[in-house]
């Protein structure tokens, strides 16, 4: 009767720590799940500045390459990874986000890439507005191309027309 109390004693034990121990599994998963959702869209943004960036030195080549690099994010983005909210708001821009991308990259013209980058912006804001960025992002406005672009400097640099009217915008909203 002894060997028997101790025997399912044992059982019990063993099925308590096999359980705690699935448990603890399951989050160290779910927490790394959330870590590779963020960078995930994150790739995306930080590809999306670079583009800013070539636009504001007025480069189109180097626009177009780094317009390569955003698609090549945007195409590697897993959506079953992302979160319901993100995945929500990445079906309704993806496509848009994705020709935006391939058009700035097949041109060299700055003008016809600040035109599509409008786009591209208004797009990478309704995402971001969603998933954050893991900076604090400004959301700028030029009234001379009547257009929106991100930054992640408060600072103006107006990729709509380079050193011509660098400082032209304002921050019109700050997304944290």
């Amino acid at each position: 009767m002894k060997n028997t109390i101790s025997t399912i004693a044992t059982i019990i034990t063993l099925l308590f720590s096999a359980n705690t121990i699935q448990s603890n599994t399951i989050k160290v998963t779910e927490t790394g799940i959330e870590i590779a959702n963020s960078s995930q869209l994150q790739s995306v943004y930080d590809a999306y500045f670079t583009v800013k960036d070539a636009l504001i030195k007025s480069d189109a080549k180097s626009t177009s390459a780094k317009a390569k690099d955003l698609l090549n994010a945007i195409t590697a983005i897993k959506m079953d990874k992302l979160k319901t909210d993100e995945h929500t708001a990445w079906m309704k821009v993806v496509k848009k986000l994705t020709a935006d991308a391939k058009s700035i990259s097949t041109t060299t013209d700055l003008k016809k890439q600040r035109e599509t980058f409008k786009s591209l912006s208004k797009n990478t804001y309704t995402l971001i507005k969603v998933s954050k960025s893991t900076d604090v992002v400004y959301k700028q406005y030029c009234p001379m191309a009547d257009a929106d672009w991100l930054s992640k400097e408060k600072a103006v640099k107006n990729p709509y027309y380079g050193s011509s009217m660098l400082t032209c915008g304002n921050v019109v909203e700050t997304i944290k």
